[in-house]
């Protein structure tokens, strides 16, 4: 369903147009860290695969509320007004919601021992449409980290 092309298992992003989509299976067929599924001009939908041992990564979005929810997997999420301080703390699994703030610090690490797939939507959007990051190291680059 994700696919543009099943063989090729070629990704695109299918905002702003109208769009339905069955999101647990979407989110379990992702493998990449980041996928855009859909980007409006206020909102914007992202897969994401968090493998074993893996992490999101330490990050603030100033102007931008994040909502994540995990469809397998489970780890610990860390949230706060600093990156010295991220004294939120909860662990998390499948069926888990996870509400950031615009302007938290937050990151989200795997503590299983299978990938974390989750679904994330920003509002405003956060990356550029189409964006497709096969691995943390790219995304990171992409963002300059």
């Amino acid at each position: 369903m994700i696919f543009k092309n099943q063989s090729e298992k070629t990704y695109i992003d299918y905002g702003p147009e109208p769009f339905v989509v069955n999101i647990e299976r979407a989110t379990l067929q992702n493998n990449n860290f980041r996928t855009t599924l859909w980007t409006g001009e206020h909102l914007q939908l992202t897969l994401m695969d968090i493998p074993v041992g893996g992490e999101i990564g330490l990050e603030k979005h100033t102007t931008v509320d994040q909502f994540l929810r995990l469809e397998s997997g489970n780890g610990l999420v860390m949230m706060g007004n600093s990156p010295e301080r991220l004294n939120y703390q909860a662990n998390v699994t499948k069926g888990y919601a996870i509400f950031v703030p615009a302007g938290t610090y937050h990151n989200l690490v795997n503590k299983g021992n299978v990938p974390i797939k989750l679904y994330s939507i920003y509002a405003p959007p956060e990356h550029p449409h189409g964006t497709v990051h096969k691995t943390k190291e790219e995304s990171d680059t992409a963002h300059n980290y």
